[in-house]
């Protein structure tokens, strides 16, 4: 089985079409998307019809929902006031140039995706989240510690939990007490990486066979990065009304 996974496309259309031809050129078994199509970039409806036109199935993220709610709030943490302001600018401008039909479907998207694995045999389910699987916009960064992941993915009963939001990519392989291996997933950003690394990232999920998860390489978890013209997608940023400092955040991956 092949599962890819990607996220937090933000209005990027320049880093969502190559991702899609590298996903597509591998054959998954499976596609899925984990939300926030809009935001920061000028590109809202162009995201959203070619999500749509793939049939690719999507949750919810933060900026989804504020869009489909025609909200000037995206959900988002800013850690200060010129951040915060920025923010404001990038929803009201997506508000504005967002079509009513993509709005509507935005508001649609549902919040969570679970999907169980097993036949005859007690069943591991992998739940697609966008924050988290308590709130959309909670932020599950890599130093949170493994008691508190094993505690939330337990609660909502996943073995595999993926996720974006904080745009961060990375996994944690989580021993629980019965010995199963439970993993978490952070699918890290198509249009906006906040690690550095400027090029657009998703995730491929891989196994063979039974999905075992008392096994702890039973799972192969692939982060991908595709190259994409960054300084196109940057200076697309700089010629819309949207914030500069967006064009930057761009090229530095941050």
């Amino acid at each position: 089985m092949k599962i890819a996974l990607f996220s937090d496309i933000h209005a990027n259309i320049d880093a969502l079409i190559p991702v899609l031809e590298d996903i597509y050129s591998r054959n998954p078994d499976a596609v899925y998307c984990l939300g926030d199509l809009v935001g920061y970039a000028p590109f809202p409806n162009e995201v959203v019809q070619t999500i749509r036109e793939k049939g690719i199935p999507v949750i919810a993220g933060n900026y989804d929902q504020g869009v489909g709610l025609k909200s000037d709030n995206c959900g988002c943490a800013y850690k200060t006031e010129e951040d915060e302001a920025r923010g404001v600018e990038s929803i009201t401008y997506t508000n504005n140039i967002i079509s009513g039909e993509n709005r509507a479907y935005l508001r649609s998207l549902p919040a969570h995706i679970r999907i169980e694995f097993g036949v005859n045999t007690d069943p591991y389910h992998l739940l697609l989240v966008h924050g988290s699987p308590r709130k959309i916009n909670e932020y599950l960064f890599e130093d949170r510690t493994d008691a508190s992941m094993i505690r939330i993915m337990e609660t909502s009963n996943a073995h595999i939990m993926a996720f974006g939001h904080t745009h961060q990519p990375y996994h944690k392989k989580l021993e629980d007490s019965d010995g199963t291996f439970r993993h978490a997933i952070n699918i890290g950003s198509v249009g906006k990486p906040k690690d550095g690394d400027p090029r657009a990232c998703y995730v491929m999920l891989e196994w063979d066979g039974d999905l075992d998860l008392t096994r702890p390489d039973v799972l192969n978890v692939e982060f991908i990065r595709v190259e994409y013209d960054v300084e196109k997608a940057a200076k697309a940023v700089e010629d819309s009304p949207l914030p500069n400092p967006f064009a930057d955040m761009l090229r530095n991956g941050g």
